[in-house]
C-alpha cells in the first residue's frame, strides 16, 4: 500500500478507484490526475496486462499525460485515464462495459470516459447506459463518432512542422516516414501521407493490416522489430508506448520522431536528452497526438461541430512551433518546452482559483 501511494505521490495524482464487479469479470483501474482545469477526460484502454501493478502504472501514466495534453491544447478539462484489464477481442460484453459505466457514474464528473486502444464507439454506447459521463460516442447519437481521424489529422500537421523545422522543408513529397502500427489511426496518417508524396514505411503485428497500406498506398513492409532502424526521415510510432527506450534508441537513424502513440518515450527526461543528443526533433507525443481529445471535448461539452474540431487540431501546428522554437531558444528538450507550455497555464488557472477564494 505504502509503494501505490508513493506512485500516486510521483506522478501527482489526485485519486485512483479499484472497480471489481465478480458477475461481468470487470477489473479495472481508474485514474485522476488532475482537475484545475475541469473534470478529468481521458480515454479507456483494454489491454491483456501481465499483472495489476502494470495496469497500475499505465493507468497513471496515462492519466498524468493527459493533463499535459488537455492543457496545452486550450482546453478547459483535466486529466483522467481509465484501463480495464483483459483481452479486447475475446473479452467484451455488454455486461462488462456497463458495470464499468456504474464505476464512472459512482464518480459524479470527476472522470468523463471516452474510447482508447482496445475500446471502440460502440462499447461507449453501451457505458452510456448507465452513466451520462461518457463521450465519443456515434454520430447517429449526436456523438463525433470515431476520434481516430483527428488524432492522425493532428499527427500529420505535427509531422509536416517537424519537418519544416528538422528538414527545412514545406512539403513531404518524397519524405521517408516509418509509420509504426497501423490502427485506426495510423491507418488515417498513411492516408494523409500519402496524400502529399510521402513515400511510406510500415509495420504492425497484424499482417492484414500491413498488406492492406502496402497494396493501397505502395508502402513498404519491415519487420515489427526492424522498423526502428530502416532509413527514413520521420519514425511515427502509432501502436503502444514506450518504443523509444535503452534498446532501440541507438538503432534509430531517422531525422524526427514524430508519431501517435501515448508514452512514446519509456523515460521522458534519459530519452528526451538522448534524441537531442542524437540531433532527433522530437514532436512531443501529447502535444502531437491530441486531435481525437480535442474531438470528445466538444462532445464532452454539447458544442460538437466538426468544423471546429478540425479548426482546432489544425493549430497543433502551431502550438508544435512554438514548442520547438522554445526549444532551441531555451537549449532545452522539447518535451521540457512542451511541459513548460502545459504545467505555466495549469498554475495561471490555479492562481486564479486560489485568489478568488481567498478573497470570497
Amino acid at each position: 500500500m505504502v509503494e501505490f501511494f508513493n506512485q500516486m505521490s510521483k506522478y501527482g495524482h489526485e485519486q485512483v478507484v479499484f472497480c471489481h464487479d465478480k458477475t461481468s469479470g470487470l477489473k479495472a483501474v481508474i485514474a485522476i490526475h488532475n482537475t484545475i482545469l475541469g473534470p478529468s477526460l481521458g480515454g479507456l484502454r483494454m489491454w491483456p496486462y501481465k499483472n495489476e501493478s502494470e495496469a497500475v502504472e499505465d493507468a497513471l501514466r496515462l492519466s498524468k499525460g493527459m493533463t499535459y495534453k488537455n492543457a496545452a491544447a486550450g482546453l478547459n478539462i483535466g486529466g483522467g485515464k481509465a484501463v480495464i484489464i483483459g483481452d479486447s477481442k475475446k473479452d467484451k460484453s455488454e455486461a462488462l462495459f456497463r458495470a464499468f459505466g456504474q464505476f464512472v457514474d459512482s464518480l459524479g464528473g470527476r472522470y468523463i470516459t471516452a474510447e482508447d486502444v482496445g475500446t471502440c464507439v460502440e462499447d461507449m454506447e453501451m457505458i452510456k447506459l448507465e452513466t451520462d459521463y461518457v463521450s465519443g460516442l456515434p454520430e447517429k447519437e449526436g456523438g463525433g463518432g470515431d476520434p481516430s481521424p483527428y488524432t492522425a489529422q493532428g499527427t500529420f500537421e505535427g509531422i509536416k512542422i517537424a519537418v519544416k523545422h528538422r528538414l527545412k522543408r514545406d512539403d513531404l513529397k518524397g519524405v521517408k516516414v516509418a509509420v509504426q502500427g497501423l490502427g485506426h489511426v495510423g491507418y488515417y496518417l498513411c492516408k494523409y501521407l500519402s496524400k502529399k508524396g510521402a513515400e511510406l514505411i510500415v509495420c504492425d503485428i497484424d499482417e492484414d493490416r500491413v498488406k492492406k497500406i502496402v497494396k493501397k498506398y505502395n508502402a513498404t513492409a519491415v519487420g515489427i522489430n526492424d522498423i526502428y532502424g530502416v532509413n527514413c526521415d520521420v519514425f511515427a510510432p502509432c501502436a503502444l508506448g514506450a518504443v523509444i527506450n535503452d534498446e532501440t534508441i541507438d538503432t534509430l537513424t531517422c531525422s524526427i520522431v514524430a508519431g501517435a502513440s501515448n508514452n512514446q518515450l519509456l523515460d521522458e527526461i534519459k530519452h528526451g536528452e538522448i534524441l537531442k543528443k542524437k540531433n532527433i526533433l522530437y514532436a512531443p507525443d501529447y502535444i502531437i497526438n491530441s486531435g481525437g481529445v480535442i474531438n470528445v471535448y466538444y462532445e464532452a461539452i454539447n458544442q460538437y461541430n466538426k468544423d471546429k474540431v478540425s479548426k482546432k487540431v489544425d493549430k497543433i501546428y502551431n502550438t508544435l512551433d512554438e514548442i520547438f522554437k522554445s526549444s532551441k531558444e531555451a537549449n532545452i528538450t522539447t518535451n521540457e518546452a512542451a511541459a513548460k507550455l502545459s504545467e505555466d497555464r495549469i498554475n495561471n488557472i490555479s492562481g486564479i482559483h486560489n485568489f478568488y477564494r481567498k478573497n470570497k
